[in-house]
């Protein structure tokens, strides 16, 4: 249980601080959000409960991939807020479009025979 506890406090406070940078700069701010933090807390986690390396590559791969589709997030959030839409509906078109590009995506992979 204590285990548990230390991977969502370090998890935790890593969101907090990155948050807390990007209000005194969204340059330093998006610097930090941009670094793959949430993939090497995954990778680290996962090797500490498993020690399992070709788990850790294949986690490595899927997240390659998926992180195209991802970007479609970063595209249309902006758009949708410096069209004049509020942030909730702008959110919402963001995450919708990431949804979009995973079912595009992975549909995609799988026919090509990569595993993700």
């Amino acid at each position: 249980m204590g285990y548990y506890a230390v991977k969502i406090l370090v998890s935790a406070v890593l969101i907090v601080l990155i948050s807390e940078i990007a209000k005194r700069s969204t340059l330093f701010g998006a610097l930090v959000a941009s670094l793959p933090v949430t993939s090497l807390l995954a990778f680290i986690w996962l090797y500490l409960d498993t020690g399992d390396n070709a788990r850790i590559a294949a986690l490595s791969t899927g997240v390659f991939w998926l992180v195209l589709p991802s970007l479609a997030f970063f595209v249309v959030l902006p758009l949708a807020l410096r069209a004049g839409w509020a942030f909730w509906p702008s959110l919402l078109a963001a995450i919708l479009a990431t949804v979009a590009g995973y079912g595009i995506m992975v549909p995609m992979l799988r026919k090509y025979g990569i595993e993700v």
